[in-house]
């Protein structure tokens, strides 16, 4: 009786022992089970495409351009730094006393002095010139020379409505055509007073090649005249006044 009941006292210790002691090959499980992920569901933005390479430079520039458009529409279009131009060598179809007279005339109409001719502006130019145009009218005058889609003429775009006329690109009835005809811009220096004959001689300018420069080397000659000249004033001045002082 003793040894039976010494044997149950050892089997319960040794089964207590044993649900003590982990089991070493079982692994550990985490609590909380792990859910699935779930797919992303934000809204996909549609990339515009590519310009294809058969396209060329043109279909760039184009798209571009296009895309300023869109953004300037938007609000979003940063502001483009002034593009600083050297009028007499881009322009060299016209002689350096024609773009004068062409800034002059840009000048005299750009009342706000910020070297831009606005929509306002040149609607007061039109007037002026007597050809008034439509609120439409003046938005397609600038459209059609704007390569920077700001909306306004810069001095190099007022100067690229004259090339256009002079090449034959303007349309008969457009009023940049009426602009240019009615600008009276002196160009008596190729003996011709008129809108009609000023086109006909940058006709015959682009065949003879630039005049700048000449009318450098004119214009230099001319101020050394009249260093002369004004040296022979001093010198007559200074003689009679030493023959009154004598």
């Amino acid at each position: 009786m003793a040894s039976e009941e010494l044997a149950r006292k050892l089997q319960s210790r040794l089964a207590a022992t044993a649900e003590a002691e982990p089991l070493p090959d079982e692994p550990e499980r985490s609590p909380v089970r792990d859910r699935p992920q779930e797919p992303d569901r934000s809204p996909v933005r549609s990339r515009p495409q590519e310009p294809e390479a058969a396209c060329g430079d043109s279909c760039s520039e184009l798209s571009a351009k296009l895309t300023r458009r869109l953004d300037i529409n938007d609000g979003t279009a940063a502001p483009r730094a002034t593009r600083v131009f050297n009028p007499y060598t881009e322009f060299k179809e016209f002689s350096r006393k024609q773009i004068k007279d062409m800034e002059a005339m840009f000048k005299r109409y750009d009342t706000g002095r910020d070297g831009f001719i606005d929509l306002m502006e040149l609607k007061l130019m039109m007037e002026k010139l007597g050809a008034p145009q439509t609120h439409l009218g003046l938005k397609n005058m600038i459209k059609e020379v704007d390569e920077d889609f700001d909306g306004k003429l810069s001095f190099r775009e007022f100067l690229l409505i004259f090339r256009r006329a002079a090449a034959g690109e303007l349309q008969e009835e457009s009023g940049l055509m009426a602009l240019a005809r009615l600008s009276e811009i002196n160009v008596s220096t190729e003996g011709v007073m008129g809108a009609k004959d000023f086109f006909e001689a940058k006709v015959q300018a682009l065949s003879q090649g630039s005049k700048f420069e000449a009318e450098i080397r004119e214009e230099k000659e001319e101020k050394k005249r009249q260093e002369v000249e004004k040296k022979q004033r001093q010198a007559a001045f200074k003689q009679l006044q030493s023959t009154f002082c004598s």
